[in-house]
């Protein structure tokens, strides 16, 4: 086929487009949007490392984007170092939000090193002199002249470290409880604001909000509804990927440390058969699937309203995207607006509704105790067991 033919079927595929400017911005943003996902699944194929990684990546760039615009907004004089000091917070937030996720999920790598295990068992007092030193590194650096936008703009890292720092903290913390939580919510996000946008251009007629005039209570119902079916598939094939659905554990062996992602699958991925009537037909079901469709419908319901936040955001700047850096989409903020809603809530869910105590970690707790306490606990544990009949003497 000549590049000319492959021209021409591009443009019948994307001819049901209304307008010309949209058909062209549309094939941009599929073509980007494919690449996108591509890159994500050659993420998730290399495992925790590489995903960690990205993540403190896309939490650095989003910040940026962010800042770089109130400070345009703001159209201060350069004030001198105040850049060196907004990343100085930055770092020290990470330390401070990364901290204890790392100390209890990497304790292995930890007490190998001195240093590193002086750092992650004293990481709280040390963040908040950390910081303390970066207050008093802002008031030196204060000027007349510029006090109020020097606030103005101290404030704005702190807003960025809660909103984006934070948030990122607890997406690492979804990671390490299994991939599924991290891809299944990146997933249904995905969904919803795919068949959003093509539901919106085919069948949106009423506007939905203001904020963001492009969006149709039209594509916003059908994203939906498309959200909780694909959603609900994708979450039934993955279930039966231990790869995915295993927490992440760190294992000492004679070779080292290896990562390991092996285990026996909680309830959640544990299938159930349903008989169908006297029909001879069973059904099978994973408890999980009832938690992703909770996922779907927060993606479709309530996480959009992340990227209706952005919009009023960059409304209020002028702008049109955060950045250029993704073309078709404006910047990572634009693009990971929903998601960091989505994961936040997905760490609220994990927490309040599917994490239990772990055996292997009270283990590791008790032998952080005194020989006597220990010897309390055992005690205290013995008795306990007695009395309810799950130990015999």
């Amino acid at each position: 086929m000549s590049k000319q033919e492959e021209k021409l079927e591009t443009k019948s595929l994307l001819s049901w487009l209304p307008v010309p400017h949209i058909r062209s911005n549309a094939l941009r943003r599929t073509i980007t949007g494919l690449t996108l996902i591509a890159y994500f699944h050659i993420m998730v194929y290399y495992g925790l490392p590489v995903i960690l990684l990205h993540a403190l990546a896309i939490e650095i760039k989003c910040h940026d984007e962010i800042i770089n615009i109130a400070i345009n907004a703001k159209k201060i004089p350069n004030v001198l170092y105040f850049r060196s000091l907004n990343w100085y917070f930055v770092i020290i937030a990470n330390y401070f939000f990364f901290g204890e996720t790392f100390a209890e999920y990497l304790e292995l790598f930890i007490d190998k090193y001195y240093l590193v295990k002086i750092l992650f068992s004293y990481h709280r007092f040390f963040s908040f002199c950390f910081y303390f030193l970066g207050m008093i590194w802002f008031l030196a650096r204060l000027r007349r002249k510029f006090i109020r936008q020097q606030f103005s703009l101290l404030a704005w890292t702190h807003f960025l470290l809660i909103i984006i720092g934070f948030q990122s903290y607890m997406i690492v913390q979804n990671i390490f409880e299994g991939l599924i939580w991290l891809i299944i919510p990146v997933c249904v996000v995905i969904l919803n604001d795919v068949f959003a946008y093509t539901f919106g251009l085919l069948l949106g007629k009423t506007p939905l909000i203001s904020l963001s005039p492009n969006k149709t209570l039209e594509g916003f119902i059908f994203g939906g509804i498309s959200t909780l079916v694909l959603g609900t598939f994708l979450s039934f094939i993955f279930c039966h990927i231990p790869f995915l659905i295993c927490p992440v554990r760190f294992l000492e062996t004679e070779n080292g440390i290896i990562m390991n992602t092996n285990c026996t699958p909680s309830y959640l991925f544990q299938p159930i058969y349903y008989d169908i009537g006297n029909t001879g037909i069973s059904v099978k079901v994973f408890p999980f699937l009832l938690h992703s469709l909770g996922f779907s419908l927060f993606a479709s319901v309530i996480a959009p309203f992340g990227g209706f936040c952005a919009s009023g955001f960059k409304r209020a700047f002028k702008v049109k995207d955060f950045s250029d850096l993704i073309p078709g989409h404006g910047g990572l903020t634009d693009r990971f607006d929903c998601q960091f809603l989505m994961a936040t809530f997905v760490n609220v869910y994990i927490w309040t509704f599917i994490r239990i105590p772990q055996v292997d970690k009270i283990y590791q707790k008790v032998f952080q105790l005194s020989e006597e306490n220990q010897l309390k606990f055992y005690i205290l544990l013995n008795e306990s067991l007695h009395i309810r009949g799950l130990m015999k003497d």
